[in-house]
């Protein structure tokens, strides 16, 4: 049931791609067509896919092993309520991960630069960017729907509670915004970077409640 509902959504984002293409233009500041426009379309059009898939995909997440850094996820509701699930809420969704990742990519922090290693044996972690290695512990609850992590010294114990999902490739760890932004302040000045550059992450979803910036985790086989 669950592979004819993921069917049907991306039977329908396929349908809805002319005006998807749009709304997210309009998201670039593109009206126009030149290659770098519909390379930004065609990059958060396959954001939005995922996320409809992903919406409709859902497992326990059983932390363990080692995942790799895949990019941004993002979560967000209207400030008028309720999830952006829908076409148009996930090309939303899909424009602010893009613009996050855009930020990230300025410290080095793209896709495949950065891994967390769980072991599960005592509850230990390795979250990797680079050449810089923050150990810590964590603990899941809530049926492994959320997870906290708690970093050694080299982060001064920072803590952060966030929720899991899973997804086609992995999982996904969302922290709300703050939170998030916080951490990564912090990581870009143990990477010897000025923090200020990362700029204020919690202003790109104006307008928007409930926002929560993560990452998304493909897990090594």
């Amino acid at each position: 049931m669950k592979k004819l509902i993921s069917i049907i959504a991306i039977a329908a984002a396929m349908t809805c791609t002319a005006s998807a293409q749009g709304l997210l233009g309009s998201l670039f500041g593109g009206g126009s067509s030149s290659n770098s426009d519909n390379s930004n379309v065609t990059t958060a059009l396959g954001g939005l896919l995922e996320g409809l898939v992903g919406t409709v995909y859902s497992a326990p997440v059983s932390l363990n092993g080692t995942y790799v850094y895949n990019g941004s996820a993002v979560s967000m509701t209207s400030s008028e309520g309720g999830v952006l699930s829908n076409l148009a809420g996930s090309a939303v969704t899909a424009g602010v991960e893009q613009k996050v990742d855009e930020k990230l990519a300025r410290f080095g922090i793209a896709p495949g630069t950065m891994t967390i290693t769980f072991n599960n044996t005592d509850n230990t972690f390795v979250w990797t960017i680079g050449r810089l290695s923050l150990p810590g512990t964590y603990k899941v609850g809530d049926g492994e729907q959320t997870v906290t992590l708690t970093f050694g010294r080299t982060m001064q114990f920072f803590s952060m509670t966030g929720n899991l999902e899973s997804s086609l490739s992995g999982a996904k760890i969302l922290f709300t915004a703050n939170k998030t932004a916080a951490f990564l302040k912090k990581v870009v000045k143990q990477l010897g970077e000025n923090a200020s550059q990362l700029g204020n992450l919690t202003s790109l979803a104006d307008g928007y409640d409930n926002f929560k910036i993560g990452f998304k985790l493909t897990k090594q086989q």
